[in-house]
C-alpha cells in the first residue's frame, strides 16, 4: 500500500482550472471571499467532489464538508482541507492546494477501489485570508468557537456589505451549526510561504506547530525642538532612542533561536518635519516563537531592554500589548504520520514550523492535527508570482494520502 501514488497531472490540471476563476493579468488569482468569483470557485470544487461520489454538507458560516464514506461511518471522519479564497494579489496555490490535494486523495482511493475504515472528508473554510472581512480564519474560527457566529455575520467590508448578507446572496448559508461536525483527525497540506525548505533543498516540511505571536504598540516620548539651534547634547530625540529599540527587536529574535522572529513593520514619527527634532515615535513590534514560554521570554527580554534605554536616555518608553495569538503545537501522532509517510516515500524532509496562521490552528484545538509543507519559489506567497513545482505538489499530496490512510485505516 505504501507504493500507492496520486495522479500528479490530474492534481496540477485541477489547480490550473480553479486558478482560471479570478485569474489576473500577472498570472495570479484574485478571488475574494463571498464574491461572485468565490461562488464560482466553490461551485466548481463541490462539483468535483460530487463527481467523485462524495456527499456535501454546508454549515451556517459557509464551511463546506465533502465526505467519502468509510466502512464504519459512525467513526469521526479523517479530514483534510484548507481554503479557496485568495488575497487581492494572490497566487494559484495558497489554500487552493490543500483543498484540491484532498480531492485528489479521494480520486486516488476511488481509482484503486480502496475503502477506509473511517470516512474521509475534505473541507474548505470560509474567509481564511481575511482580505475582505475580518477576523482572518473566520470559518474555522467560528467552527472552533474562537468567536461567535453572530460576530462573524456582522463583519462588513469596505462597502458596508455584511458576511451574512453575502453568504445569503451567493447561496452558501447552510443549516448545520458550526462546530457540530465531528473530526477524528485533521491534516492540512500547504505551500510553505517562506524560504526555509527551498534554502535547505528539502521537498517536505514536517510541521511541528505554528508560532505564537505577540503584537505591541511602542511609544517613545521626547521633546520637539528646532533642528538648528538645539545642541546635540541637549536634545530629547525620540527617534534616536526608538531606532535603538527597533534594532533590539531584531536582536531579541536572534537571542531566542531557532524560531524567534522580531519585526518592526510600522513607524509613525511626530511631528514628521524635516527640521524638527522628533518628539514622539510610535511603532509596532511583532514577536514570534515556537512556544508560549519562549514568547514570554522574548516579551521579558524586550521590556528589559526598553527599561534600560529609558533609564539611559531619560525618555519614557511605553510598550502596550495589543494582540496575543498562542503558539499551537500539532499532535505527536499526526506529526509522526507525516514523518513516516515522507520517509517511506523517499522524500527529503525536515522539521518545520509555520510562521503564518492556518485553519489547522483552530482544528488542532478540536482534534489531533498536523500539517505538510512543500517549497514555494523564493518563499514568496500572497503575491501573483507565487509558484510551486508540480513534482513538489505531487509529493506533498502523496504524503497526505499515506498519512490519512494510516489514520483512517486504524479507524481513529
Amino acid at each position: 500500500m505504501n507504493k500507492l501514488r496520486i495522479n500528479g497531472q490530474r492534481l496540477w490540471d485541477s489547480l490550473m482550472e480553479l486558478a482560471r476563476i479570478g485569474a489576473t493579468d500577472k498570472g495570479g488569482v484574485c478571488r475574494l471571499t463571498l464574491t461572485d468569483l468565490d461562488k464560482q470557485g466553490r461551485d466548481l470544487v463541490l462539483r468535483w467532489a460530487r463527481e467523485a461520489g462524495m456527499t456535501v454538507t454546508i454549515d451556517q458560516i459557509g464551511n463546506a464538508f465533502m465526505r467519502r464514506a468509510g466502512r464504519n461511518n459512525s467513526l469521526p471522519p479523517i479530514m483534510t482541507g484548507s481554503h479557496i479564497d485568495t488575497q487581492p494579489t494572490g497566487g494559484k496555490f495558497d489554500g487552493n492546494y490543500g483543498v484540491l490535494a484532498g480531492i485528489e486523495v479521494v480520486r486516488t482511493l476511488n481509482d484503486h477501489g480502496i475503502e477506509t475504515e473511517a470516512p474521509i472528508e475534505v473541507a474548505f473554510w470560509t474567509n481564511e485570508e481575511g482580505s475582505r472581512f475580518v477576523p482572518v480564519m473566520m470559518g474555522s474560527g467560528v467552527f472552533a468557537k474562537a468567536f461567535t457566529l453572530e460576530h462573524a455575520y456582522a463583519a462588513t467590508d469596505t462597502g458596508g456589505k455584511t458576511v451574512k448578507g453575502e453568504l445569503e446572496r451567493i447561496g452558501y448559508i447552510g443549516t448545520e451549526v458550526p462546530g457540530e461536525h465531528p473530526i477524528g483527525a485533521y491534516f492540512e497540506t500547504h505551500i510553505e510561504q517562506g524560504p526555509v525548505l527551498e534554502d535547505h533543498g528539502k521537498t517536505i516540511g514536517v510541521v511541528t506547530g505554528v508560532l505564537g505571536i505577540r503584537w505591541y504598540d511602542c511609544t517613545v516620548t521626547g521633546m520637539e525642538a528646532h533642528a538648528g539651534p538645539t545642541p546635540m547634547a541637549l536634545r530629547r530625540d525620540a527617534l534616536q532612542v526608538a531606532t535603538k529599540l527597533m534594532q533590539e527587536v531584531v536582536a531579541c529574535a536572534h537571542r531566542h533561536p531557532p524560531h524567534g522572529r522580531g519585526t518592526v513593520g510600522m513607524v509613525q514619527v511626530h511631528p514628521n518635519s524635516r527640521n524638527v527634532i522628533p518628539g514622539r515615535v510610535k511603532f509596532s513590534i511583532d514577536l514570534r516563537n515556537a512556544s508560549d514560554a519562549l514568547c514570554e521570554a522574548m516579551d521579558a527580554d524586550i521590556r528589559a531592554v526598553a527599561a534600560k534605554l529609558s533609564a539611559e536616555s531619560g525618555l519614557p518608553i511605553q510598550i502596550e500589548q495589543v494582540s496575543n495569538y498562542p503558539a499551537q503545537p500539532f499532535h505527536p501522532d499526526c506529526i509522526a504520520a507525516v514523518q513516516k509517510a515522507a520517509d517511506e516515500l523517499g522524500y527529503s524532509n525536515m522539521p518545520a514550523v509555520s510562521g503564518a496562521g492556518h485553519d489547522a490552528v483552530y482544528m488542532a484545538r478540536l482534534a489531533p492535527a498536523g500539517m505538510i509543507f512543500i517549497p514555494c519559489k523564493d518563499g514568496i506567497s500572497h503575491n501573483e508570482i507565487e509558484d510551486a513545482q508540480p513534482e513538489h505538489l505531487e509529493a506533498g499530496c502523496n504524503v497526505l494520502l499515506q498519512a490519512m490512510l494510516s489514520v483512517a485505516r486504524a479507524g481513529s
